[in-house]
């Protein structure tokens, strides 16, 4: 039986990841800044992890506890709308921290099992925001950017050890608590010569009808796991697979 490392399970596409995993009969590590079990469901192969991604000790004590595992999905993620000229830099470093240096760490953190063992897969969930920028997202798009030629670049630097690095890009997800998760952060973003525009644009997202579902995003992560033959970058959801397509 394989186990899976997940980041970020507490909510959103996290949750969706360990369920998927869970009822393909794989063991998976939970992990949470503030550990809920009762959000999954009861299950002999389910651990749940204290982890905050941002702190290395916590890092740590994570990969200690797990053990061996076979595939890491860095999903732990923050995210933010705001116009940059309202963004304090303290919060877009509080971006970066979460789901750059994050990612990085975490991935630096279980690499050495894998190369000793010569096997195992490392996927990172980013944002279809990589391919098609948008407005009022400058600072978050720069954080997965970020990710994307960092996954790019080590799964070049791991194909040796027959380590897989994967992308999984996932559109707009109203599901999740995205924006509901970014109201601190977002609540001095846009300056009132911004109001205006930025009303605009949430309109318009409000009218689309192509969206990612969480499960979109567990199928995607579930076939970079598992297939040595999926592509570096897999779009997840309609509206993901369409920017793919159009990029």
């Amino acid at each position: 039986m394989k186990t899976v490392l997940i980041t970020g399970c507490s909510s959103g596409f996290g949750l969706e990841i360990a369920r998927y995993f869970l009822d393909r009969d794989w063991k998976v590590i939970a992990t949470m800044r503030t550990p809920r079990e009762n959000v999954l469901p009861r299950s002999e192969h389910l651990r749940v992890i204290a982890l905050d991604v941002t702190d290395p000790e916590s890092i740590r004590k994570a990969v200690e506890a797990a053990g061996p595992i076979d595939v890491l999905v860095n999903n732990a993620g923050i995210g933010m709308l705001n116009a940059l000229e309202g963004t304090p830099m303290e919060t877009t470093r509080e971006i970066f921290e979460t789901n750059t240096f994050g990612t990085i760490a975490m991935t630096q953190a279980v690499v050495p099992q894998f190369r000793q063992r010569q096997s195992g897969v490392v996927v990172n969930v980013t944002s279809t925001v990589t391919l098609r920028p948008l407005p009022l997202l400058s600072v978050y798009t720069a954080s997965k950017v970020a990710v994307n030629a960092f996954t790019e670049s080590l799964a070049l630097e791991l194909e040796p050890f027959n380590v897989r690095v994967r992308l999984v890009l996932p559109g707009r997800a109203p599901d999740t608590r995205f924006a509901e998760n970014g109201q601190t952060r977002m609540q001095h973003g846009f300056p009132e010569p911004y109001a205006g525009f930025a009303q605009r644009i949430f309109e318009g997202w409000a009218e689309s009808t192509e969206i990612t579902r969480s499960v979109d995003v567990a199928e995607a992560v579930w076939r970079a796991a598992t297939d040595p033959s999926s592509p570096m970058r897999i779009p997840a959801g309609a509206d993901a697979v369409r920017w793919a397509n159009e990029a």
